[in-house]
C-alpha cells in the first residue's frame, strides 16, 4: 500500500498478547499510521471515552479487565462510531455474529497474516473515507433521523434507537441521492471483507427500516426495492 495515497490515520490497538501487540503497532506505523496501544479492557475504555479520538479500533475480545465485546457495547452506548475491527482466537460463526451485533464491523481470527489485517484495515478506513461525504441525519415524509447517535423519532412520533447496521444501511441509501445500491454494495459497506451476511439479510434490514419509517411498509414509498438489484431512496416518496 502506498503511503502516499491516503492521509495517515489515528488508530487504537487493544491487544495483550506482547509479540502480537508489537507486531500490529510496528506494521502500522510502517503503513504511516499514529498507533497507541492499550492492553486492557477498562483503558480500552477511557480512551474511548468520547467520539473522534480515533479513527478505527482492532479490539481483541478475550482482554484483562473488560472483555472486547463489552468494550465495543460500551463504546457504542457512549456514541463512539470509529470503525472497531476484532481481532480474537475465537473464530467459530456465533462469535463473529456477537462481534457484529455488539456494533463491531468485521473480525478476523487468529491466527492470521498480518498482511490480510493491513488489507482490512485499509478497506475499513476506504468506507470510512467514503462515509465522511454521507448525511449525518435526514429529514423526510415526518420522519427525522440522527445517523450518528442512530436515534429517530418516526412519523408516527415515536422514539426510535436503530442499531449500527440499520443506521448505516438508511445512511448509504440516504446518501447515493436517488441511486440505485445494489446489494453488493451494501454488503461490501456495512458488513466489510468479511461478508458472509446474505442478500435475505440485507432484506430483512429492509425490512425493519420500512416498519419504523413507511406509512404502508407493503408499498413503501421513501425506501424501494429495484428488483434483481437493491434499493433506492426516493426522499420525496
Amino acid at each position: 500500500m502506498s503511503q502516499s495515497s491516503r492521509p495517515p490515520a489515528r488508530v487504537l490497538v487493544v491487544e495483550d498478547e506482547d509479540h502480537l501487540a508489537e507486531s500490529i503497532v510496528e506494521n502500522l506505523e510502517l503503513e504511516g499510521h499514529r498507533v497507541e496501544l492499550v492492553r486492557d479492557g477498562a483503558k480500552a475504555l477511557e480512551e474511548l471515552r468520547e467520539d473522534g479520538r480515533f479513527d478505527l479500533v482492532l479490539l481483541d475480545v478475550m482482554l484483562p479487565e473488560v472483555d472486547g465485546f463489552t468494550v465495543c457495547e460500551t463504546a457504542r452506548a457512549r456514541g463512539v462510531t470509529t470503525p472497531i475491527l476484532f481481532l480474537t482466537a475465537r473464530g467459530a460463526a456465533q462469535e463473529r455474529v456477537r462481534g457484529l451485533r455488539a456494533g463491531g464491523d468485521d473480525y478476523l481470527a487468529k491466527p492470521f497474516h498480518l498482511e490480510e489485517l493491513l488489507l482490512r484495515i485499509e478497506a475499513i478506513l476506504r468506507r470510512t473515507r467514503d462515509e465522511v461525504r454521507q448525511p449525518g441525519s435526514a429529514t423526510f415524509g415526518d420522519n427525522r433521523i440522527d445517523f450518528r447517535s442512530y436515534r429517530a423519532e418516526t412519523w408516527r412520533g415515536e422514539k426510535v434507537e436503530l442499531s449500527h447496521k440499520e443506521a448505516m444501511i438508511l445512511q448509504l441509501l440516504v446518501g447515493a441521492r436517488g441511486e440505485v445500491v445494489s446489494r453488493d454494495q451494501i454488503l461490501d459497506r456495512v458488513w466489510g471483507h468479511d461478508a458472509f451476511p446474505s442478500s435475505r439479510t440485507i432484506d430483512n434490514f429492509v425490512v425493519r427500516l420500512r416498519r419504523h419509517f413507511e406509512r404502508n411498509a407493503e408499498a413503501p414509498r421513501f425506501i424501494q426495492t429495484v428488483r434483481g438489484v437493491g434499493y433506492r431512496f426516493d426522499a420525496d416518496g
